[in-house]
């Protein structure tokens, strides 16, 4: 099948100036569930009675049904989006039918030749006429352009709304369209420069703006909003260790956050900007080396135990701000001062004052082997009636069933060897999941612990194990269960 080679160039009309925008004074608020608000004034000239404005350099994915339009004196009739946008291909579609100039050059001598010719169809191909003559456009490298006569009226060379209005005087008047539109999002990323030494983190927060609308806003103010609007995906909170509740002195609308950008800046069509919205030095974090451990867990090899990196979005620690949903990429600087990459982890939306734990990897050298040692029943030495039932038949009793059980306990021992090839001490959080199996077995008990634990719910128990500088800890603790 051929394919298209004509290059269309317009006598009639020129595509107008990328650069140049009928837009007026935009403001534009981006959610993160993929839908944005744009709000433009414009100064127009509306007559009296009726008549029709167009409103170039909207949306091209604009949500018509979304349309609010309002300018004093002056009522909306009706309103409609041409999105049949100005390209080659659409321009050769609509002028079937039509007339047009070839214009073909001699690759040897340059030499140019015009004819006129009817475009038949442009399924899989162009096909034309030439006086009696049909031809396709071949695809063939030899340089060949159609010179079209006129633009077609239904083509724009941007998306452009238009609506019929009814007003009472004419004169020059501010004009505001508000819509909804997909095609602009943003996402929130921090780059966290940690200090081992001391026990610090530098964190700039930085916003990405990505434009797909098929339009450049331009010299927009821009508003961005950190939250789920309805229609929006639930947030992801697993790295959160404890949520805050501390008020962020940021601005808010109902339940969502406001990050207003502070300069106004133009947003290209098919662009990722990235814009700074935080920079904080000196915030409280913490090495934490985590390991969970399944109930009953055998470890054939040692597993080695994660590497996180804990801070607050407190006040006191440092940071003292609400973190929109993004990415968090965690460096360290070498012994030549250069900053490495050490990881990476995300944060859902995170109130001021939440405790926050970021897997970055998992730890080179520290390592703990999960195994049951021993497992043993226990019975109780009297016998408790679990079970009565009376059998009835043709509605007389027949029988009388009384079933007897032992209650029946484990005792399990778990040990875990922690191996430490650093050179210096580390402490290891060690957390044993599994204990809940349901409401029948929360009567566990603790029987002896190598160190105090700390009880996080019915289901995790929490162990602070230190483990010398290269060298090994075992560490045991006997359960009695009811299974």
């Amino acid at each position: 099948m051929v394919g298209l080679t004509a290059i269309p160039a317009l006598q009639a009309q020129s595509i107008p100036d990328p650069d140049q925008t009928s837009q007026g004074d935009v403001s534009v608020t981006i959610y993160q569930n993929g839908q944005s608000l744009v709000q433009d004034i414009r100064q127009l000239n509306i007559q009296s009675g009726r008549s029709r404005i167009e409103f170039p350099d909207v949306s091209a994915q604009i949500r018509p049904q979304t349309l609010s339009f309002a300018a004093a004196n002056t009522g909306i009739i009706e309103q409609n989006f041409d999105f049949d946008l100005l390209t080659p291909g659409a321009l050769m579609e609509k002028a079937i039918g039509q007339t047009v100039t070839l214009v073909r050059t001699n690759p040897a001598t340059g030499q140019e030749t015009r004819e006129r010719a009817k475009i038949l169809s442009t399924a899989g191909g162009v096909v034309i006429q030439i006086g009696n003559r049909i031809e396709v456009l071949r695809d063939d490298g030899l340089p060949v352009r159609a010179v079209f006569d006129r633009v077609p009226p239904n083509l724009r060379a941007r998306p452009t709304l238009s609506v019929t209005l009814e007003s009472s005087r004419s004169g020059t008047r501010p004009a505001s369209i508000r819509y909804l539109t997909p095609g602009l999002g943003w996402t929130a990323d921090y780059v966290a420069l940690y200090n081992e030494q001391d026990g610090s983190i530098d964190m700039q927060g930085w916003v990405t703006l990505t434009n797909t609308t098929g339009t450049t806003f331009h010299n927009a103010n821009t508003m961005l909003v950190a939250g789920n609007p309805n229609g929006g995906g639930r947030n992801n909170n697993r790295n959160m260790v404890r949520a805050g509740t501390q008020s962020s002195g940021r601005e808010q609308v109902g339940d969502f956050y406001l990050y207003p950008i502070d300069a106004r800046t133009t947003i290209a069509n098919r662009q990722t900007k990235q814009v700074s919205f935080m920079d904080v030095q000196g915030v409280k974090a913490d090495k934490v080396y985590r390991r969970t451990v399944g109930w009953l867990s055998n470890d054939r090899n040692p597993v080695n135990v994660s590497s996180e990196i804990a801070f607050s979005s407190s006040r006191e620690g440092g940071l003292g701000d609400a973190l929109p949903a993004g990415t968090v990429r965690f460096y360290q600087r070498d012994s030549q001062g250069t900053p490495q990459f050490i990881g990476e982890n995300t944060i859902g939306h995170t109130p001021m004052g939440s405790e926050l734990s970021l897997r970055t990897g998992d730890a080179f050298d520290v390592l703990i082997q999960a195994e049951v040692e021993k497992r043993e029943v226990l019975t109780t030495s009297e016998w408790t009636k679990t079970a009565r039932y009376i059998v009835y038949k043709d509605g007389e009793e027949t029988r009388r069933i009384e079933e007897e059980r032992p209650d029946r306990y484990w005792q399990t021992t778990m040990r875990y060897t922690i191996t430490n090839a650093k050179s210096e001490a580390v402490d290891v959080d060690l957390v044993q999941a599994g204990l809940d199996r349901g409401w029948w077995s929360r009567d566990y008990r603790i029987v002896s612990e190598d160190g105090p634990g700390e009880q996080l719910n019915a289901d995790r128990r929490k162990w602070v194990v230190p483990v010398p500088a290269n060298g090994k800890r075992e560490f045991r603790v006997t359960y009695a269960t009811r299974y």
